[in-house]
């Protein structure tokens, strides 16, 4: 099967990702011509319903992000198009952020760094603890390899439990996992909870999925760990939380809103860690697009699946 493949917009990307095309067995061409577009500017989301509407013979365009929020009325607006996203394609790095979020927590990072003096002994050991991850992709799938050695007792919380899809980046039976359960056992989950990670879609079903209920049933010594996005947390009762310590702390790669602006509280709490959203930077990043890229390049030549396709009745 012959692909024609758009790479836009013109951006430091570009090439890199043009070359994948090529890795693949595709052409690259303008989008005129082109059977297929690979986006190649994150932050120019607001130009990819012109091209698209512009070029009818597109069929499926290749997103660069893991979620889909930035261009979910873009995507919802034209069912036509095979959407796929970026899921599981940054999942290595940003697994990695999240075990050194709640290592640093555990062990009392967040006070120590600010501490300007010695200060008493803190922290918990991360082996044998009972961590729950709501989500079930690839972040939870890398993360849970990563956890393997620490021989922790895992918990997933996901939206349907029972699945296992092919071509994705999520499976039901991820080997190092306890139990896999749905959103509606959370609650039941929470209060033997050592460290919760948030690795999950922002979907409306997942905004402010963590509010005061959620923190009130945690343990007082857990740790909550977000590699996903900010609208998981309820920034408000979050700061409450953290501020009565009624959990042990926060580390947050995301943050609701972000930037967090100056000045908020949550940068001088000491029982919470901050980075700015760095969990895969866009260094690290290009290469794992440029790699999904060939792979669904060459499997549309083939005839084959793609990896990573929007399901737009669950937003993501």
């Amino acid at each position: 099967m012959s692909v024609r493949v758009a790479v836009e917009p013109d951006c430091w990307r570009r090439s890199v990702l043009a070359e994948a095309v090529e890795r693949g067995g595709g052409t690259v061409s303008t989008p005129d011509s082109a059977s297929a577009l690979v986006w190649a500017e994150p932050t120019q989301a607001n130009l990819i319903g012109e091209v698209v509407d512009a070029n009818p013979g597109i069929q499926w365009v290749q997103l660069p992000y893991a979620g889909i929020e930035p261009v979910v009325d873009v995507v919802t607006t034209r069912p036509a198009i095979e959407w796929y996203c970026g899921k599981g394609v940054y999942a290595e790095p940003v697994a990695e952020h999240a075990l050194m979020l709640a290592l640093a927590g555990m062990r009392g990072m967040a006070t120590y760094a600010r501490a300007g003096r010695w200060e008493k002994p803190q922290g918990r050991n991360l082996l044998g603890a009972s961590v729950t991850v709501l989500g079930g992709g690839g972040i939870t799938e890398s993360l849970l390899r990563l956890l393997a050695p620490f021989e922790c007792d895992v918990t997933v919380v996901r939206n349907r439990p029972g699945l296992t899809a092919p071509h994705s980046a999520a499976t039901s039976d991820t080997a190092g996992v306890s139990r896999v359960v749905g959103p509606s056992e959370l609650a039941q989950v929470l209060p033997g909870t050592d460290v919760l990670v948030l690795a999950l879609a922002l979907t409306p079903a997942t905004t402010g999925i963590i509010g005061a209920a959620e923190l009130a049933a945690l343990p007082d010594h857990a740790w909550v760990v977000n590699v996903a996005r900010g609208g998981h947390i309820v920034t408000d009762d979050l700061v409450a939380a953290l501020q009565a310590g009624q959990i042990g702390g926060a580390a947050l790669d995301v943050t609701d809103p972000e930037p967090l602006p100056d000045g908020h509280p949550l940068w001088s709490l000491p029982n919470c860690l901050i980075t700015p959203h760095i969990g895969n930077t866009p260094e690290m990043g290009l290469v794992l697009l440029a790699e999904r890229v060939t792979a669904n390049v060459a499997l549309r030549v083939a005839g084959e699946p793609l990896i990573g396709p929007v399901y737009l009745d669950l937003g993501y």
